[in-house]
């Protein structure tokens, strides 16, 4: 059983690695999507909405209704998911170039279906692996979504150098074939039993769930910081820096994807007094943010961009640690509050940031300010949608600070969201 558990350890390990090309590919192809199919920002930052409010979605369903479901199945159905909604992503605009908006919405909503279920699935199935150190298995799991990322740029970046960005259904083809893989792997290994119940009841729990709220604010901002740059970098090193795409992205997204996952390594090693940790990364990247809007030296704003991946790169799976030290035996339905959260920022931020790149880049205002710095409209609007996205981490900023407020006060309250002792099985 033990060596079950591990190939289950591994299993959710090798998933999170493949489920970055959900993430990642995507907004690699935004630009490709603009030139051929003329589609703009607004709907380009549209895909990335309906990514995580289809994840949301799920988050949601799963805080009510996890009981109902029988997640064994859902586990091994997860992986299936993403795979045929990677296939309908690159098959219907490429047969259907007329329509290549709705089969890109459509794939979308397939893959982010799966995406969701990853979310609320793998963070509790890692912590309820019998282990010596659950922080760093926890940090380590979304390490590898990180460094998945990376693999994900360094394919792509090479695919489209070579073979143009004309042929991208190809590559996303090829990424359909991971996913297969997670689909035989939780075929075969053992999963433990996750606590799935929802008693919540009484004044002490009106503490703890404020608490959890508290995460949960947390976690929408910290996701907003990460996923705005991971959505935008590409298009901001091509068209506000004028970096080539395939130099872009490698300086750009698979940096920050390094750093990203050097983060959440280090804390895996040698991290704690995670609070502190939170409030280091909002500060850092509000910098970050405010610097890639305001600086006009490029290679000062490529770093910034990259350097976001460092900043922010605890801020999402260290909100669940400190969930997990402030409450007891939080569950499945916790793991789903903080899933939606942490989705609802990652959809709402990079969407914003498209508007406010489309109202900009037309706008009067923008023009005069665009021949006034010397730069295109476009470049102007991109530039301004940075700066309006560090209203995220600086809110973070003032949520961590009363978090660490909060739970001190709370100390000799007992965090529990759901009764200890209570087994319930996932699969019954």
């Amino acid at each position: 059983m033990e060596q079950n558990y591990k190939l289950t350890k591994f299993s959710c390990y090798y998933t999170y690695l493949a489920s970055a090309s959900v993430f990642s590919l995507p907004p690699m192809l935004f630009s490709t999507f603009r030139e051929m199919y003329n589609i703009s920002y607004t709907l380009l930052g549209t895909l990335v909405l309906v990514n995580f409010c289809t994840q949301l979605a799920i988050d949601l369903i799963f805080s009510f209704f996890a009981k109902h479901f029988n997640i064994r199945m859902t586990i091994r159905i997860m992986p299936v998911l993403t795979s045929l909604g990677l296939a309908i992503y690159a098959i219907v605009p490429t047969l259907f170039p007329d329509v290549a908006y709705l089969g890109l919405v459509t794939g979308t909503f397939i893959f982010s279906v799966a995406a969701g279920l990853s979310e609320v699935l793998l963070s509790p199935l890692i912590a309820a692996i019998p282990s010596k150190t659950p922080e760093r298995d926890m940090s380590t799991l979304h390490s590898l979504y990180a460094y998945g990322v990376f693999s994900v740029v360094l394919v792509t970046s090479l695919f489209i150098k070579i073979f143009g960005t004309e042929n991208w259904m190809f590559l996303t083809l090829f990424f359909v074939a991971l996913p297969i893989g997670s689909a035989i792997l939780f075929r075969i290994c053992s999963i433990p039993g996750l606590n799935i119940s929802n008693e919540n009841k009484g004044e002490r729990a009106k503490v703890r769930n404020f608490g959890l709220f508290l995460c949960a604010i947390c976690i929408f901002l910290g996701s907003a910081a990460e996923n705005t740059m991971t959505n935008w970098i590409s298009v901001y090193m091509e068209k506000a820096l004028n970096i080539s795409k395939a130099i872009g992205d490698i300086v750009g997204i698979a940096l920050f994807a390094i750093l990203l996952g050097a983060g959440r390594t280090l804390y895996a090693k040698y991290g704690k007094n995670i609070s502190n940790v939170l409030l280091a990364g909002m500060i850092g990247a509000t910098v970050c943010y405010l610097i890639a809007g305001f600086s006009n030296n490029m290679i000062i704003c490529a770093v910034a961009c990259a350097f976001t991946g460092f900043c922010t790169s605890m801020l999402w799976p260290g909100t669940l640690i400190l969930m997990e030290e402030k409450i007891n035996n939080p569950g499945v339905v916790a793991y789903a509050l903080m899933a939606a959260g942490g989705d609802f920022g990652a959809s709402v931020a990079p969407q914003a940031l498209g508007i406010v790149v489309d109202k900009v880049s037309v706008s009067q205002w923008g023009t005069n300010m665009s021949q006034m710095l010397s730069i295109n409209t476009e470049q102007f609007g991109i530039k301004a949608g940075m700066i309006f996205s560090s209203v995220f981490p600086i809110l973070g900023v003032a949520v961590i600070i009363f978090i660490k407020r909060y739970f001190p006060k709370q100390k000799n309250t007992e965090y529990t969201l759901l009764p200890e002792g209570d087994s319930s099985e996932i699969g019954k």
